[in-house]
């Protein structure tokens, strides 16, 4: 299992163990590397000026009063010297011409040529033991620049050493305690921090399995709102889809209810009945409300399918799917002698919408249209499209609706004031209801040539 799926399965404990602790850790060791370097470097301050001094002092003590060279060592001091530094202190005093040489000949020289006038220090190795070496170059006199002197002071880096570790301890004891008491903090800190969310957990928990009240975020943490707000919106939306859910099938039940109570009395006066006439009559009804509670059950699972079918957005042609619909309604259209026709765009229109939903909304407007519009009456169904979206319409010359029932019908089951017996008041709804789904409307308006109804099912691009 990789790093990131761990992370996201972790615990807040455990991911502040993975992710908080190393990183101070890390951090501790950056600032304990630092707090090396500088003491290290303060201590190589203050021992150098005691190092520059016996430089000095050694340096002062140079003559050249008798026509040679004399040096008179300072050698209490050189003593005192090598008691505050812990270890063995050596010194060298050459001239340029090689007839002087004091103290140490071999000590170690610097690195590149020493600029007259200016000290130097410097590192190195003098019989296996660490050093700290200062070296100084002065001309012994101004009429001849070429004559030098060299002088050398070491000193052992022990003592140097020893404070630096005396002082790495400290700080490592010192920053590991404060970064006990940065973990402990932080811990009690997220404690209390996932409080709330521990007090949520359990009245989630406490809840009934149908109690969708939303949850109090006023005392929570301004942080833990958001999700507590999100969570709402979702519970909110689930009642509102239990609510349709319930409302459907309380619908369903009630109209085939009466479907079947209606086929049940004709099937029970057929069978009373003795006149064979009339027997055919019962059974010519009862094939009309089969016919009328199949058209119900399949507007029914079609409004169902509507409310709660993931709408699928892919481009398609709407010329297409306008002559789908027309070939399917065709023959209920003759039947009537109806002229019912299609109008496109000569090039074609490509939308993007759910296909399958948007046919199913165009049937269910352009079957009502056949079915209010008179014989010989006329329905033509059309598309259209631009940069804000597309359409698709129903335009028929039947009787059309007063303008009071134009905004209110599209409910469920409720029907115009124009409406023929044996209709459930679905077809439009199950238009409304896709046109929603695709976040657009469902306008019913007069026609602007004589009477009918035009219906136009109108979504914008994504």
């Amino acid at each position: 299992m990789g790093l990131t799926a761990r992370l996201r399965r972790a615990s807040l404990w455990r991911l502040l163990a993975m992710l908080l602790l190393p990183l101070l850790a890390l951090v501790t060791g950056v600032e304990l590397w630092m707090t090396r370097h500088d003491a290290l470097e303060a201590a190589n301050a203050a021992y150098d000026r005691s190092l520059l001094g016996a430089l000095k002092s050694i340096d002062a003590n140079i003559s050249t009063a008798s026509g040679g060279l004399s040096a008179e060592l300072p050698y209490s001091m050189l003593e005192f010297f090598e008691l505050t530094a812990s270890g063995n202190v050596y010194f060298r005093v050459a001239s340029s011409d090689g007839l002087v040489e004091l103290g140490n000949a071999d000590l170690p020289l610097p690195a590149g040529p020493l600029e007259p006038g200016v000290p130097r220090f410097y590192d190195a190795t003098y019989f296996g033991e660490s050093v700290r070496l200062a070296a100084y170059r002065r001309a012994l006199d101004r009429t001849e620049p070429k004559s030098t002197v060299l002088v050398q002071v070491a000193e052992s880096t022990r003592s140097r050493q020893d404070f630096t570790d005396r002082f790495v301890r400290r700080a490592v004891q010192r920053d590991a305690l404060v970064l006990a008491l940065m973990v402990l903090g932080t811990a009690a800190l997220l404690a209390v921090a996932l409080r709330p969310l521990a007090r949520l957990a359990r009245e989630v928990q406490a809840r009934n399995g149908d109690d969708m009240t939303p949850l109090a975020s006023h005392d929570l943490p301004a942080d833990i709102r958001p999700l507590v707000d999100a969570v709402n919106q979702q519970m909110a939306r689930t009642q509102d889809l239990v609510t349709q859910q319930r409302q459907f099938l309380d619908d369903a039940s009630h109209q085939l209810r009466t479907h079947l109570t209606t086929l049940q009395m004709q099937i029970d006066y057929a069978r009373r009945e003795g006149d064979s006439t009339q027997v055919q009559h019962t059974l010519a009804a009862i094939g009309g409300e089969i016919a009328r509670a199949t058209r119900s059950t399949q507007q029914l699972l079609a409004l169902g399918r509507s409310d709660t079918a993931a709408v699928e957005l892919t481009p398609f042609d709407l010329a297409a799917l306008l002559r789908t619909v027309a070939l399917e309604l065709l023959p209920q259209a003759r039947a009537k002698q109806i002229d019912f026709g299609i109008h496109t765009p000569a090039a074609g229109i490509e939308a993007v919408g759910d296909s399958g939903l948007l046919r199913e909304a165009l049937t269910n407007l352009a079957a009502n249209a056949i079915v209010y519009t008179p014989a010989q009456g006329t329905v033509t169904v059309s598309a259209a499209g631009d940069s804000l979206g597309w359409s698709i319409s129903v335009e028929d010359n039947g009787p059309g609706l007063p303008a009071e029932e134009r905004d209110a019908l599209g409910q469920r089951y409720r029907r115009g004031s124009q409406a023929t017996a044996g209709g459930s008041g679905l077809g439009l709804a199950i238009a409304r209801s896709i046109a929603e789904r695709h976040r657009g409307s469902l306008r019913l308006q007069a026609r602007a040539e004589g009477p009918g109804l035009l219906a136009i099912l109108w979504w914008p691009r994504a």
